[in-house]
């Protein structure tokens, strides 16, 4: 089968098309058949060498090639000793949170973790549902760090992204009041996810968020890694999440409890954004789709900037 993977690091022409022999799942472990798989920033941080130069992962040479790609959505067609809750022929999404792994996403088809795989939207294309666990997932484990009540205001940087995007949906089906931020040509857009209050990029935060919420807001998820400059607006002793981590992390002043999101891979909170994206209270956007052997074209396009929605690969 054919893969995409990284021996020496570097630019998007560090991409190689290959041919791999097909996986075969383990205990507890399910083989899918991908149908398609979501291009994000952190594959271009693991084929760049960033995140292992970060300690992140091993060093390149640790192991003779590496995989890329986190978001599959495909066809299971082969399950592994004791996996009972998912069969052959299921469609299902699943996410691959391990970094230092020979094969990802990118791929014919890819082995996981059962407990990393639910069953896949119906509502949408495999390409629309390739978007979910990743970006989902990120945005779903910082609202549960950051644990407001029904009712509280939020701040989402970066809200017209990703991870934004799916951050402003479900904080607003959780009843809180979002305040997004992001380019003043988006403010439409994110008040559509249910953003209920806008500041555009480029005032200054802090003086811009509590001129509408005055004292600041209870929690800031920073999905742009604003750092400081998001924590600005939150309010004494509310709650920040800093998403990836590492520089953008700032320190907890004002007794703001600043948090951490690391994402990991649960099947019973992809059910749960399946069933929201089924609901119509979940958005998956496509910027556009290539062929599995256009991934160096696809990661010129992702570091260009300026998507709206995650290109995807299809096999």
């Amino acid at each position: 089968m054919r893969a995409i993977i990284v021996r020496t690091p570097g630019g998007p022409d560090a991409l190689e098309l290959t041919d791999v022999p097909v996986p075969v799942p383990g205990p507890g472990q399910v083989r899918i058949r991908v149908a398609a798989a979501a291009v994000n920033p952190v594959d271009a941080a693991t084929r760049s060498g960033a995140l292992a130069d970060a300690g992140l992962m091993p060093p390149f040479g640790s192991r003779p090639a590496v995989g890329i790609g986190w978001d599959v959505a495909g066809t299971v067609d082969a399950v592994g000793e004791g996996v009972t809750r998912i069969a052959a022929g299921d469609e299902v999404i699943g996410l691959k949170d391990r970094l230092d792994v020979p094969l990802g996403a990118y791929a014919d088809a890819i082995v996981l973790d059962a407990d990393a795989v639910a069953p896949a939207p119906r509502s949408v294309p495999a390409t629309g549902a390739a978007t979910i666990p990743l970006n989902g997932l990120t945005a779903l484990q910082a609202l549960d760090l950051l644990d407001l009540p029904s009712g509280a205001t939020l701040l989402v940087t970066g809200a017209a992204g990703a991870v934004g995007g799916y951050a402003v949906e479900l904080a607003a089906h959780r009843g809180l009041r979002v305040v997004a931020t992001a380019s003043a040509s988006d403010e439409a857009l994110v008040r559509g996810f249910g953003a209920e209050m806008f500041v555009p990029r480029g005032a200054h935060l802090g003086d811009a968020v509590r001129a509408i919420v005055p004292g600041g807001v209870d929690g800031a998820l920073d999905a742009a890694l604003l750092s400081v400059a998001a924590l600005d607006a939150v309010r004494s002793g509310g709650a920040f999440a800093a998403v990836n981590g590492g520089p953008a992390t700032p320190l907890p002043l004002r007794r703001i409890a600043v948090h951490n999101v690391w994402i990991r891979a649960d099947a019973a909170q992809l059910a749960m954004l399946t069933a929201l994206t089924d609901e119509g209270h979940l958005t998956p956007r496509v910027a556009d789709t290539h062929p599995l052997a256009e991934a160096t074209k696809a990661h010129k396009r992702l570091e260009t900037g300026g998507l709206r929605g995650r290109l995807t690969l299809t096999p």
